[in-house]
């Protein structure tokens, strides 16, 4: 959308409120359209550190734009928002009054007002440390809500199928932003699971469709993961949560397939890849094993029992994954998937790379004290050719990838010294 944070804003990087510099009123709306992450954008009056600070700011505010919506034809309101701190309404009602040289002429409205302006004050993230007067102050007058009544209304709790990993509503969301998702695009997801990722897409009126190896989730069958539910019902499944939201119309499929063996014709065929992989902790990293290795497992069985799939490592997980959206992504189209990472061996250097997909975002989300996970977004900036088939095997930063097939055992390291820990300050 063209935005851009103030430089001001590294100042304060903990506050909840953050300038940001967009080119028209036009865009910040469409921004508030899509982002769940922002409650409210505001056009900025003034803002300072006191209030002496703030009626200096709103003074040497141009006129000329403030003027169209202070006329004695328009009806207005001032809301009071604080951050951190609960003010009685005679504080309130002082504040609004000192804000009495800006020169409203309309008719006050409370219940329908045609414009809405804010007083917003931050006093500090400690609930325990409030100070008397806030931090800063900013005025403003009110543009659009954000989007996020969409987590509570896409809440998994009430969703009508989930699994163990079934993606939170909020992050659902913040992916198919990230994938720059919009009305009539194709987007798949490789580990589609329970489906989580696709309704956010949905929502944006993008047809879904999605794989995965494991038949009875797909299938909606086996133990549901509900409590106090012992199996699943007879309409649980994928196409029943994108009804159950009324986008059932954008759902194309889900099938069974194994990631690692791309069932597709060639060609470019999805404007977006969106998935969470599997990292071994809920969900098993699994493929389906060649003949040789379903030879090999049925004479070590003692019961001359047939496997029919065989461990998956996470780093080939991510390359294979990689190879999938460079060669079926359109030009210019997202993919978006979350990779795991033992926080204390982390550098950039172990993000996997392709020739062809462009990195454009990593942002980190914490699971603990020593794991983590970042949401990494890439785009298609190049052809797929023949020669981009095994890329990463030439790659001389190849091996520093390897380091992701322990995470599994890394996660556990953790939680079990955490466990003694616990144990030991209990037996004090």
């Amino acid at each position: 959308y063209g935005g851009q944070f103030s430089s001001e804003q590294e100042i304060h990087v903990n506050s909840p409120f953050w300038i940001l510099s967009i080119p028209s009123e036009e865009m910040a709306r469409g921004l508030m359209k899509r982002t769940v992450c922002a409650k409210s954008v505001f056009e900025l009056w003034g803002h300072g550190r006191s209030a002496g600070e703030l009626y200096a700011s709103l003074k040497n505010y141009p006129m000329d734009k403030m003027l169209p919506y202070l006329h004695s034809d328009s009806t207005y309101k001032v809301h009071i928002h604080t951050f951190n701190k609960t003010l009685t309404q005679a504080q309130k009602i002082k504040k609004i009054d000192a804000l009495e040289f800006l020169p409203f002429k309309g008719k006050v409205n409370l219940k329908n007002p045609e414009h809405i302006f804010w007083i917003l004050e931050d006093y500090g993230m400690d609930p325990n440390n409030v100070p008397e007067d806030p931090f800063h102050l900013y005025f403003g007058r009110w543009i659009a809500d954000g989007q996020r009544e969409l987590i509570e209304s896409y809440s998994v709790k009430k969703r009508h199928f989930i699994g163990n990993t079934s993606m939170d509503a909020c992050l659902s969301f913040i992916m198919a932003n990230h994938g720059r998702v919009k009305p009539n695009d194709v987007v798949y997801d490789p580990f589609v699971g329970t489906g989580g990722l696709l309704i956010s897409s949905a929502h944006f009126g993008a047809y879904v469709c999605g794989t995965d190896i494991d038949y009875n989730t797909i299938h909606g069958l086996g133990k549901a993961s509900r409590k106090n539910q012992k199996w699943r019902g007879p309409d649980e499944n994928i196409r029943a949560n994108l009804r159950q939201y009324g986008l059932e119309k954008y759902y194309l499929d889900a099938l069974v397939s194994d990631s690692s063996r791309p069932i597709w014709r060639k060609g470019m065929l999805f404007d977006a890849v969106i998935t969470d992989p599997p990292y071994g902790i809920r969900e098993a990293t699994r493929r389906t094993g060649s003949q040789k290795e379903t030879v090999k497992s049925a004479e070590r069985s003692t019961e001359n029992h047939i496997f029919v799939s065989s461990s998956y490592h996470l780093s080939d997980i991510f390359f294979d994954l990689l190879k999938f959206a460079a060669e079926y992504l359109v030009m210019g189209g997202r993919l978006v998937y979350w990779l795991p990472i033992y926080r204390p061996e982390y550098t950039e250097e172990i993000i996997p790379r392709h020739p062809c997909l462009k990195l454009i975002s990593n942002c980190e989300q914490m699971l603990s004290s020593h794991t983590s996970r970042r949401l990494i977004t890439m785009e298609k900036v190049k052809e797929f050719k023949d020669q981009d088939q095994n890329s990463h095997l030439l790659d001389g930063q190849y091996m520093p990838y390897r380091g992701h097939n322990s995470f599994r055992e890394k996660y556990f390291s953790g939680v079990t010294k955490r466990i003694a820990k616990e144990e030991k300050d209990n037996q004090k």
